[in-house]
């Protein structure tokens, strides 16, 4: 198969440290829903090199794969992610010290991975059903949903490992906690169950146990599967992660997108099917031939001239 091919099945696709299965699992080809997991469970799920290449592919496929309109993420075994594997150490990192050059040019491995969750059309729902640190957690935030078991541990513990916020972590976790916990969380290094008020904000649902956790994720993966636009999940995304600066701007952002969705084959069904009390079948999708205007920032990040 080649890197931009869509497999028939996602469950033996040949990834070492991650793995992914269809809902059902039972099923033998490609399903509205899959799962994926870190899958180093001897090793907490703790990330290496190759874990974060294995999982980067997999988002460029499920962007692509038409069959596929949403991805759990949870990991298997005890752990949800440990971080960083640190009995592999960043020595592979130091050749990008070399020069100023080379260290302009660098970007950094997690933050690649994190905008491919935040590139793809497909929303993602976390399952935290188990520890999260550092990575294991600042790869949550570009997720749609977050769900947590209750009792979990979590923290990003930079500080006390003389690092700082990656996978573009200093964007979303102070607008996902708010800049005076996400400053506390971030200063104090320190582990917290997901359950306490400092960061339980991040979930929308707190579960008694580990099992029920992923549960939920996957019912609310298959809820959203069948009776949501992915245009519609996909643009309103986008308008929140690329908001203008103030509510004039937002005005003529948020006219033009919802102008464009008026009467496209997805408003046309989503109406059709709720008149006639029956499942949608959505099939529309974010492109340049239905949203010219998208995407309206630039490869920096920055708003284009006009909309």
């Amino acid at each position: 198969m080649s890197p931009n091919a869509t497999p028939s099945s996602y469950a033996n696709i040949g990834f070492k440290d991650i793995a992914i299965s269809h809902v059902p699992a039972s099923a033998p080809e490609a399903t509205k829903v899959l799962v994926v997991a870190f899958n180093r469970p001897g090793k907490f799920n703790a990330v290496n090199e190759n874990l974060l290449n294995e999982l980067e592919a997999a988002y460029r496929l499920f962007d692509q794969d038409e069959r596929v309109r949403a991805i759990v993420l949870t990991g298997n075994g005890r752990a949800f992610c440990a971080g960083a594997d640190l009995t592999v150490g960043f020595s592979s990192l130091l050749a990008h010290k070399e020069s100023e050059e080379s260290m302009t040019k660098f970007r950094d491995q997690g933050g690649r991975l994190a905008l491919a969750i935040s590139n793809c059309t497909k929303p993602t729902i976390v399952a935290l059903n188990g520890s999260a640190a550092g990575f294991g957690l600042t790869v949550t935030l570009p997720a749609c949903i977050r769900v947590a078991w209750a009792d979990a541990k979590i923290g990003i513990p930079f500080s006390r490992r003389g690092l700082t916020l990656e996978s573009c972590s200093a964007f979303y976790l102070p607008r996902l906690l708010g800049l005076s916990k996400a400053m506390h969380l971030a200063t104090t290094g320190a582990t917290y169950k997901a359950s306490d008020p400092l960061v339980s904000g991040l979930f929308s649902k707190l579960l008694p146990t580990p099992q029920e956790t992923v549960s939920h994720a996957i019912e609310l993966a298959v809820d959203i599967a069948e009776n949501t636009s992915l245009s519609s999940t996909k643009l309103m995304r986008d308008m929140m992660l690329y908001c203008p600066e103030t509510p004039e701007q937002t005005h003529v952002l948020d006219s033009r997108v919802f102008i464009s969705v008026v009467g496209s084959k997805d408003n046309m069904e989503g109406v059709g099917s709720f008149m006639e009390k029956r499942k949608p079948k959505f099939g529309g999708s974010v492109d340049k031939e239905n949203f010219p205007f998208w995407p309206w920032w630039n490869a920096e990040g920055s708003p284009r001239p006009k909309i």
